[in-house]
């Protein structure tokens, strides 16, 4: 993968990142707008303005975000590795990233959050189209 499809990629990751940041803004009261704001549009139906005042929920949420965090920069930091590996390390960060979107599919819309599902639809279609198009899955 070079070129275009590479930084694509690479801002892909990025966007994972700046995802999970905005999820780890649930921790404190004064951060946590972006995540009430994202909840609002995810939700079936209208949240309580103290939905975070639950317990565990303002911890899981911005654990959430580290977790995020953490995944876009393992992408990144790896991501000249899965290059210079070639095809099958994109098969198995694909598989792993598969694995991720059918698990958080069946629990968004089990838990009520199923617009969720777009937003997961996007992110693999952005992921996707690099991989697509570069080639990257075919073998040397």
């Amino acid at each position: 993968m070079t070129g275009l499809w590479k930084t694509w990629i690479t801002i892909w990751c990025w966007g994972v990142i700046l995802f999970g940041a905005l999820l780890a803004g649930a921790a404190f009261p004064a951060t946590d707008a972006g995540v009430r704001l994202l909840y609002g549009l995810l939700a079936s139906g209208p949240l309580p303005d103290d939905f975070l005042a639950a317990p565990g929920i303002r911890f899981s949420i911005a654990l959430m975000g580290a977790v995020s965090i953490g995944w876009g920069c393992t992408m990144l930091f790896l991501l000249p590795a899965i290059h210079a590996a070639g095809a099958p390390a994109w098969r198995g960060l694909t598989a792993a990233l598969a694995v991720w979107f059918v698990i958080d599919g069946l629990l968004s819309a089990a838990t009520g959050f199923p617009l969720n599902n777009l937003s997961n639809l996007a992110l693999a279609i952005g992921y996707a189209i690099p991989l697509l198009a570069s080639g990257a899955l075919k073998s040397a």
